[in-house]
């Protein structure tokens, strides 16, 4: 349970880490520069090439398809369109980098006009070809290659989202540290990282605590909800690391049943609260209007 008085409690316990100085992570767009950092939370909308996804609204069935899904998250407030090829669902069919390839890079080419363009994926095969096809961040879900990959991104100067995870990548199975405070195992595991990443050239990256993956010990959906939400609300902690945090606000369908659609509404609040940075997301234009009326009413 989050009560309250917790959240208090963590604000006493924890105000160094508010004070924390963090770097923001700045992007050329084609509407403008797009800021990640301590400014407006920025919204990064998401569109899946594979039909495996979960959430089916978000499912392009061609590249076209993608970028008129892209094209409307964008004019809906999406600052950032997230492409991806294959599912993290530990159930999916496995993509071939050339079938990513195939399907991301004209989707890529329709849509760097209109917005920022984030790939999703774990092969260097791919991200030589997406970042070359115009994608400005690296949304890394594999430690396999690396620093391969981190030294493709420092030579297309493209941003980094680094995903938590120690496996390969986001397929293989893996779970999350037990610890009842999930956050000292999070700053380790970023503090290392980020330092690499710094070494290989790469000075733009984001840290996403993985809270949207598939984990061998949070089967139970509340429980699951419960681990994710105590994440969320205490993503400020991380600010110590220097880099911007992104969350994957979750969609239950055992806590919201038919009204699942609502559940990144809900999420985004604590995840604001929580000081995140950049929300990736499904349902932007009811995330804008969420967005909205916590700015309009002042809550931070």
């Amino acid at each position: 349970m989050i009560t309250l008085a917790d959240l208090a409690s963590l604000q006493v316990e924890h105000a160094d880490a508010w004070r924390a100085p963090v770097t923001p992570v700045v992007l050329d767009g084609p509407h403008g520069s797009v800021s990640i950092g301590d400014g407006p939370v920025t919204l990064m909308g998401c569109v899946n090439l594979s039909r495996d996804s979960t959430y089916r609204e978000s499912v392009a069935v061609s590249p076209a398809d993608a970028v008129r899904m892209g094209r409307i998250q964008s004019a809906q407030g999406a600052a950032i369109i997230d492409l991806g090829a294959e599912s993290s669902n530990a159930k999916a069919v496995r993509v071939g980098a050339d079938d990513q390839v195939r399907t991301l890079v004209p989707a890529i080419e329709g849509l760097v006009e209109h917005a920022v363009v984030s790939v999703e994926t774990y092969d260097p095969r791919v991200v030589k070809a997406c970042l070359a096809a115009g994608a400005g961040i690296l949304n890394m879900t594999g430690r396999e290659h690396e620093d391969e990959m981190l030294t493709l991104a420092a030579e297309h100067d493209a941003a980094v989202v680094m995903c938590f995870g120690d496996a390969a990548n986001v397929r293989e199975p893996t779970d999350v540290p037990p610890d009842a405070d999930p956050i000292p195992a999070l700053l380790d595991h970023f503090g290392a990282r980020l330092e690499r990443a710094r070494s290989l050239g790469v000075d733009r990256v984001v840290i996403d605590p993985g809270m949207g993956f598939h984990y061998g010990n949070l089967l139970d959906p509340v429980g699951r909800a419960n681990h994710q939400t105590k994440v969320l609300t205490q993503t400020f902690r991380l600010r110590p690391l220097g880099a911007p945090v992104c969350n994957v606000l979750p969609h239950n369908y055992d806590i919201f049943g038919d009204e699942f659609r609502k559940a990144e509404g809900f999420f985004a609040v604590l995840a604001v609260l929580g000081g995140a940075h950049l929300l990736r997301i499904h349902e932007v234009p009811h995330l804008r209007v969420v967005l909205n009326a916590l700015s309009t009413l002042e809550v931070r």
